[in-house]
């Protein structure tokens, strides 16, 4: 299972799977970030784990970006997401 979980990772989704981006807004404090939603197992871990309480689970217990201003880019929530729903593409 690991290796499909790799090869999935290495490959863009197919268009038709979730991915959810929330871009950087200046004087809003959110950096970029993106939620491949597909992959995404509800376990709540990122929502537990953030320092900051960014994140609120939707209606099936997937993490949205509920308070965007609050994101430090601790990088918490993607590093111990175990789907590797959550990525940053801070620069």
């Amino acid at each position: 299972m690991t290796e499909k979980k790799s090869e999935e990772r290495g490959a863009p989704p197919p268009a038709a799977e979730k991915k959810v981006t929330y871009p950087f807004q200046e004087g809003k404090g959110l950096p970029p970030l993106n939620l491949y939603l597909h992959w995404c197992k509800a376990c709540n871990i990122c929502i537990s784990f953030c320092p900051q309480k960014v994140f609120d689970p939707d209606r099936d217990g997937k993490p949205i970006v509920a308070r965007p201003e609050k994101c430090t880019q601790c990088g918490i929530c993607w590093l111990h997401c175990p789907d590797f729903v959550i990525t940053s593409n801070y620069k």
